[in-house]
């Protein structure tokens, strides 16, 4: 298996993909980075990630049957693939090696 490293924007989509299962669709998604991560997505960053990430083997998608009443595209359902599995372990690892022993600023000392 290849090593997949994440940027962390893909890290956080993969992240949050994890996190929400099989529940895991583009606003899902969105929200759960905007909550957690406290940072605005834009759905087109997003959208052109997830596509990225699927082209890579990380992720898979299968395409709901639309709700009754339910307009517009039906909802487009992601779940990580065991390679993308892999590359959330394998990127979180290095970054836990990478900080290991760092000592971070105080935050109120920030300039």
């Amino acid at each position: 298996m290849a090593a997949s490293f994440l940027a962390e924007f893909e890290l956080y989509v993969m992240l949050a993909i994890a996190r929400l299962g099989d529940d895991a669709y583009g606003a899902a998604v969105r929200n759960e980075i905007e909550e957690r991560a406290d940072r605005p997505v834009s759905i087109g960053a997003l959208y052109a990630t997830l596509h990225r990430l699927g082209n890579k083997g990380l992720l898979e998608f299968e395409e709901a049957d639309p709700a009754p009443g339910q307009r517009g595209r039906p909802r487009k359902y992601c779940r990580l693939t065991p390679d993308g599995r892999y590359a959330i372990e394998h990127s979180t690892a290095k970054l836990h090696r990478m900080m290991d022993g760092v000592a971070l600023a105080d935050p109120g000392n920030r300039r």
